[in-house]
């Protein structure tokens, strides 16, 4: 919401979900944080564009562990929504996004609005229209997730991308494999985008490991995090065709130059070198599987 507030991208929808924060980090963290959050933003969204593209939109969207995201609202504003659009989280984070969406019109209107057929199913801990559902599961545990989402109507036989942003890390190598695997199984055509951390070996990565972990964060998946090539090797070994990942600096190279120089502008950034390890210590990777040649 902070990165937003100062003009970074643009978001109509994060303002219902977060609160303002109260007050500003250290500049380095800040601006080298917002510029690394920037380009996450950005390299997803390219990804998930191309996606809707190749599929002129005749697909489904699974966001795992979702948060609370608000790429349904953009891509609504935008006459991008796919056929149907999931997002699954913990039950309890769930429960508090449903809760938003209930108390404020600007989020409730636009399910409405793409809502077609019977009446919208909503209670505590699932809410399921004909364009979007969220859906209270465990991702641990693919069978009871895959159980839920067909629930609230997943098509296997549409292409499908999955999306899951700083979520695999928080899982065990052995748990987030079962997830991945399910994942290639259950969808004939499908992409996997998955950004987190990578490069965690080094000292900068170890540092960043104790940061977290004095907050009571464990990274039960680091050891995956390795590197760009333990990311790949990943995705290829649990039946994905091809995979491909990037580190964050390059993907703030691809961005287009006219914009980064205006997000450059908006603070000013003096330590140039922390801002660049930061950005060797993310990594967005996407996979596909594709028996349509998409």
């Amino acid at each position: 919401r902070f990165a937003v507030s100062v003009g970074y991208w643009k978001d109509p929808y994060i303002q219902y979900f977060v609160r303002q924060a109260k007050e500003r980090k250290a500049p380095e963290i800040n601006r080298g944080k917002l510029a690394c959050y920037y380009a996450r933003v950005h390299g997803v969204s390219y990804l998930i564009k191309a996606f809707l593209k190749k599929t002129e939109c005749n697909c489904q969207i699974v966001n795992l562990g979702a948060g609370m995201d608000t790429l349904f609202w953009r891509l609504k504003d935008e006459n991008l929504l796919p056929r149907k659009y999931f997002e699954v989280d913990f039950p309890m984070i769930v429960a508090r996004k449903i809760h938003n969406i209930k108390s404020k019109p600007p989020l409730s209107k636009p399910i409405m609005e793409s809502h077609s057929g019977d009446s919208l199913l909503i209670d505590s801990h699932s809410l399921d229209s004909s364009r979007y559902s969220l859906v209270g599961a465990d991702l641990r545990f693919s069978s009871d997730l895959e159980e839920k989402l067909k629930k609230h109507n997943l098509d296997v036989h549409l292409p499908t991308l999955l999306v899951a942003e700083c979520v695999l890390v928080y899982m065990t190598p052995q748990q987030s494999s079962n997830l991945l695997k399910w994942a290639a199984s259950t969808f004939p055509v499908a992409m996997f985008i998955n950004y987190e951390q990578v490069n965690m070996t080094d000292r900068f990565g170890q540092i960043m490991i104790e940061n977290l972990q004095r907050r009571q964060c464990n990274l039960a998946g680091v050891e995956v995090c390795r590197s760009l090539d333990s990311q790949r090797e990943r995705l290829l070994l649990n039946g994905w065709e091809t995979a491909r990942a990037i580190d964050m600096m390059k993907v703030y190279s691809f961005l287009p130059q006219a914009d980064v120089k205006r997000i450059e502008g908006l603070e000013f950034l003096d330590e140039k070198e922390l801002f660049e390890q930061l950005m060797q210590h993310y990594c967005i990777c996407w996979a596909s599987k594709d028996s349509s040649n998409l």
